[in-house]
């Protein structure tokens, strides 16, 4: 096991890579299987017409599978005339317009396509955790992906979550094995581009291209030498991104009121976290709140960004106090998949079987947000003692947040989403290899947290990672780094009786 552990430690290290990376294709394929059967199942059985913002996506498609582009039809005297739409980012409707236009667009096509997508999502976990731990973790990853209550019944849902998550663990899968393979350049252009894909579906992802730094520092020629290839790689993907992205911004500019890069849904959002009716989640924006007029979608959004960031300087204070408000609705509970199961089709979903959904998906979620919290935590060993206090510690705040969370009034487990990458941050001595893959997941987290704590928060903008946290969750207690050579006792003897003989 220590052996084992130890190889695990050295696939975290940027620049390394897995011991059998090329193997254990047959556990992917099994863990796809294991994936796919009850999402199958949930998408074909449990599926009905698309609710709330599943209806626009799906309608988005199917104007994009006929030909018609991302857009609706205005009559204006009579006549409908073209109307082209970027209020939603149009990556999740892109690929289910693809999907229509392939297949059909029969009742259960999308949602079949969203179980396909989910599958493929916890492959990309094991291939993922492999570069962050030992295969026997990354097999417990995958597993806890494929079974995943709130990721199985997204299926049945029109909605982007699972296909920006596969974005967000796809690009550094990407990177970390052209980084394993020799082949830097070649990863990160790649991890671009499935980066890009992604910041099309959910413009969010693209905050996470800092992070590839961490993907690409090993090699030769010390600490500084290693974060200029960490920033290279960055800057190379981050590129490739935006240039993914650049013909949808063009086609903005041209036919829109503007340009908008993505979508133009940033400024609504930070007027609903902001506004004076604000409560921390989401709340329906009237024309009397600050932007009366009616105009372009581009216009509109900016109108709001300007109201959001006046109503954030006329009070700041009442707005850093709707942070852990906002935290709470996204982090602290999980039953959006259940909501919109039951609005899809409410004589299948009385109140107690919603219920019952609601408690189950949240008490998944808080295990795996619990659990994800000792990723970043090493089994403290009992020497050197520094290390073993700093563990210590770190395990104590940890368990102590889940102990708050589970016995206090408000169940706050919010804490622990901002916690899991300010410890894989600090520079704790005997700490797990907390860089590379594992680093890349904190940040993804931190992502999240930061963007709806600027906006509002909801449960199902957790969604995006709790693939991450699966991963951070197999990672738990993992064996911590070797300390400098000077700090461990058998070295600190070794140069004392060399120091002896020298003054001999």
């Amino acid at each position: 096991m220590a052996e084992a552990e130890r190889a695990g430690a050295e696939a975290a290290r940027p620049g390394h890579a897995p011991w059998s990376a090329g193997k254990d294709l047959a556990f992917s394929a099994l863990a796809f299987l294991i994936a796919l059967l009850p999402r199958l199942y949930v998408a074909i059985a449990w599926a009905r017409e698309p609710v709330w913002d599943g209806h626009y996506y799906d309608f988005g498609a199917r104007r994009i599978a006929a030909g018609l582009g991302y857009s609706d039809d205005l009559v204006v005297g009579g006549q409908p005339v073209w109307h082209p739409w970027c209020h939603y980012p149009v990556g999740y409707s892109g690929f289910l317009g693809l999907v229509y236009r392939l297949f059909g667009a029969g009742p259960h096509v999308a949602t079949v396509a969203n179980a396909v997508t989910g599958a493929l999502l916890v492959v990309v976990v094991h291939r993922l955790a492999r570069y962050a731990t030992t295969p026997a973790r990354a097999r417990v990853a995958a597993l806890l992906a494929a079974l995943s209550p709130g990721l199985v019944l997204y299926a049945a849902l029109v909605m982007t979550e699972p296909l920006a998550a596969l974005g967000l663990v796809t690009a550094p899968w990407l990177l970390a094995r052209g980084v394993a393979r020799g082949r830097p350049v070649r990863g990160a252009v790649l991890a671009g581009v499935a980066l890009g894909l992604a910041t099309l579906v959910r413009p969010q992802s693209l905050l996470c291209a800092p992070a590839f730094a961490l993907l690409a520092r090993g090699g030769p020629g010390g600490a500084r030498a290693g974060w200029r290839r960490g920033a290279l790689a960055a800057a190379l993907a981050t590129a490739t991104a935006l240039a993914v992205v650049a013909p949808w911004t063009i086609r903005n500019c041209r036919v829109m009121d503007g340009c908008a890069l993505v979508s133009t849904n940033g400024g609504w959002n930070l007027a609903i976290g902001a506004f004076p009716r604000a409560t921390g989640r989401f709340e329906t924006l009237r024309a009397g709140d600050g932007c009366p007029i009616a105009r372009g979608q581009v216009a509109q959004d900016r109108c709001w960004m300007a109201a959001g960031l006046q109503w954030i300087k006329n009070d700041p204070l009442r707005w850093l106090a709707l942070i852990p408000r906002k935290l709470s609705f996204t982090f602290d509970h999980e039953s959006f998949p259940i909501g919109y199961l039951g609005e899809a089709n409410p004589a299948a979903w009385p109140e107690e079987r919603r219920a019952a959904g609601r408690r189950v998906l949240t008490a998944s979620h808080l295990a795996l947000l619990s659990v994800a919290g000792l990723g970043v935590v090493a089994l403290p060993r009992p020497r050197p003692w520094k290390a073993l206090v700093a563990q210590l510690l770190s395990l104590a705040a940890v368990l102590g947040l889940v102990a708050w969370g589970v016995l206090g009034d408000e169940h706050a487990f919010w804490p622990l989403a901002v916690a899991i990458p300010l410890l894989a941050a600090l520079p704790l001595p005997g700490r797990p290899a907390n860089g590379g893959v594992v680093g890349y997941l904190a940040f993804a987290v931190a992502s999240v947290a930061l963007t709806h704590a600027v906006f509002f928060g909801e449960d199902r903008y957790h969604m995006v990672v709790t693939p991450a946290l699966c991963i951070l969750a197999a990672c738990a207690l993992r064996r911590g780094e070797a300390a400098p050579a000077a700090e461990r006792p058998d070295a600190r003897e070794a140069l004392t009786m060399r120091a002896s003989r020298l003054l001999r």
